[in-house]
């Protein structure tokens, strides 16, 4: 048993998780998935229920044990342009896993719930190569191999041509939660749910590093920061058609994350600390529920205006006239976002469901900042979801087909310290430049469900 724990544990930290709404995950396994992650009023499985409202974990009364497993792929485009010079390129991520695990636990006379889940609520990464294909350095040496006829990225030349070269970053969010739910009447109940996480980040280059005039920015190893917050949230249902819910998940708080910074040639760059927290979501849920049909719609705010990490922006100063800045950004820069999620689930059968869901996030990412999210586009404004179950005595497999749809993403310009001005140009926004980027994505997931 020892020997299994550890493994799992392992299991969930060295996995990356993607997210499409912000670099939040818009549901918990493959039924909650299924819904469009609608779940703060609908509580159709106990994954949605931890998720999004402790409270609604009172609608189970058995001992249950949920393990999802998915496979997550995600293809972000990034293009840039600089007078005749333009192209675009493609990240080289490939798929990604995605687990869930929870039990919950209670009798159908008691008052009283609980829960205990470890789940992935948050990731982003991409992986765009280096485009070799520049005329010239900084320097202004010619490069031999340069093709005039072949496209070129001006963002991804090498870091010696003006560029960030290989552009990767690698983020995760692992959170274990321990739930409870009391049912002050038999139709109505509150939850209470604190949280303990573990964050993990990798960038190259790393941009909240201050660069070398001789050897650019460096790269790091994966940093890794815990943190603490929770989540209350109160439930109605009216044993008739209605359901209601409403809850919020505090600002989840890190440590500071310490960067082991290397440049690229191989030599030690000085250590940075870096402060990224999560954001608070507030949740209102509305359920409708039938013989056969139930319905089930979220909408949620996320709060990265109040967000270390997230709500700063622009470049660090270093408080010296004569060298205003140190060439570091400070944040992302993301503004509020708001998420609609609906689902739908027909009852075929009793023991087959058939549920189709969309959701609707807002791009959080502002485009006169999109230079600064380069690293983390990991938004998708429409995504649709289609799922199916069936129940074999205790044991129920859940499966859903997720595709979120390319949109028009975010687009700014390139910015740089360099063209810094303090009232005239505080972004340092190159003229006659463009930088873009938006992704799709696709996933398929299983959740295996069994009641003790």
């Amino acid at each position: 048993m020892k020997k299994l724990s550890i493994t799992i544990c392992a299991l969930f930290i060295s996995f990356a998780i993607y997210a499409q709404s912000g670099h939040i995950m818009q549901g918990i396994g493959a039924v909650n998935m299924s819904m469009g992650g609608a779940a703060t009023a609908q509580p159709l499985d106990i994954n949605g229920a931890i998720q999004w409202n402790p409270a609604a974990l009172s609608a189970f009364d058995d001992k249950v044990v949920s393990l999802s497993l998915g496979a997550f792929f995600s293809s972000p485009e990034l293009s840039s342009s600089y007078g005749p010079l333009s192209g675009t390129t493609l990240d080289d991520r490939g798929t990604s896993i995605m687990p869930a695990l929870a039990y919950v636990w209670s009798k159908p006379d008691s008052k009283h719930t609980f829960g205990v889940s470890a789940f992935g609520v948050s990731g982003f990464g991409v992986d765009f190569p280096e485009d070799p294909n520049y005329p010239q350095d900084r320097m202004g040496n010619s490069n031999p191999n340069y093709n005039p006829a072949l496209g070129n990225n001006p963002i991804s030349f090498p870091q010696r041509a003006g560029g960030f070269g290989h552009i990767k970053s690698d983020y995760m969010l692992l959170q274990l939660s321990l739930s409870y739910a009391y049912n002050i009447t038999d139709k109505f109940s509150i939850g209470i749910q604190p949280n303990f996480n573990y964050e993990a980040l990798e960038l190259a280059p790393n941009p909240v590093s201050p660069p070398s005039q001789t050897l650019g920015y460096p790269t790091t190893d994966k940093a890794s920061a815990l943190g603490f917050g929770g989540q209350i949230g109160v439930y109605y249902d009216s044993k008739g058609l209605l359901k209601l819910g409403i809850s919020y998940k505090t600002k989840q708080y890190f440590g500071d994350y310490t960067f082991k910074n290397t440049y690229l040639d191989g030599s030690a760059a000085p250590d940075v600390t870096f402060k990224m927290n999560y954001p608070a979501i507030f949740s209102v849920g509305m359920g409708l529920s039938g013989k056969k049909l139930d319905f089930a719609l979220d909408v949620r705010i996320v709060d990265y205006d109040n967000t270390e990490g997230f709500m700063e922006s622009g470049w660090q100063k270093t408080g010296i006239p004569t060298q205003p800045l140190n060439g570091a950004v400070n944040g992302f820069g993301w503004r509020n976002m708001t998420i609609l999620s609906t689902g739908l689930q027909y009852k075929l059968m009793k023991n087959l469901p058939i549920r189709i869901g969309y959701t609707y996030n807002t791009n959080p990412i502002v485009d006169e900042l999109a230079f600064f999210s380069v690293s983390a586009p990991a938004v998708v404004t429409d995504a649709a979801q289609i799922g199916l179950g069936y129940t074999f005595n205790k044991l129920t497999i859940d499966a859903v087909y997720h595709k979120g749809f390319r949109g028009k993403g975010s687009q700014g310009t390139l910015l740089s310290p360099m063209a810094y001005h303090p009232t005239a140009n505080p972004l340092g926004a190159i003229p006659g430049s463009s930088v873009s980027y938006n992704m799709e994505t696709s996933m398929i997931q299983f959740t295996l469900s069994y009641k003790l």
